[in-house]
């Protein structure tokens, strides 16, 4: 296992632990993050980000990982989420495909891709398959998520 694979694994065993803080001890101070939910999200906004969902799951998350892969530079891996959203308490099970870029044996980039579609049938239910696949309807997903955020922040 190379370095950065370690980190990885380090970032998401503390993920599956709920751990926030080892989680962002993974992360470069200048990291920036992007998925579907919440778009570009930079620095502390990050680490605040997984503390959040982390503390709104109220320990109701399961995450499992693998293929995890990584050189001196970049790296990947593919994990799942099982988790309640919090808004309708619909069952979730995510498959996120992770890339990382790394600097100083910390993770400066890391973009998560996942289905936004599928998601948010699960998420949504009928809402959700009907719209989730419009721009509309993901620009809305990510409004809301980073309003919580921000009032997640403003609290801490």
């Amino acid at each position: 296992m190379t370095a950065n694979e370690a980190t990885i694994a380090k970032f998401y065993t503390a993920f599956a632990n709920a751990d926030a803080v080892k989680m962002s001890e993974c992360y470069h101070p200048k990291v920036q993050f992007r998925d579907p939910a919440f778009g570009l999200l930079k620095e502390e906004q990050v680490s605040k980000m997984w503390e959040m969902l982390l503390e709104k799951s109220k320990g109701n998350i399961k995450i499992e990982f693998s293929d995890i892969k990584a050189d001196d530079f970049v790296g990947s891996a593919y994990w799942i989420a099982t988790y309640n959203f919090s808004k309708t308490n619909r069952k979730v099970i995510n498959h996120v495909f992770a890339e990382f870029q790394f600097q100083d044996g910390l993770i400066i980039k890391h973009t998560d891709t996942f289905d936004v579609w599928k998601w948010s049938k699960q998420a949504f239910g009928i809402t959700g398959y009907l719209l989730g696949w419009t721009v509309f309807f993901q620009k809305k997903i990510q409004q809301q998520a980073l309003l919580s955020l921000q009032k997640y922040q403003s609290k801490s």
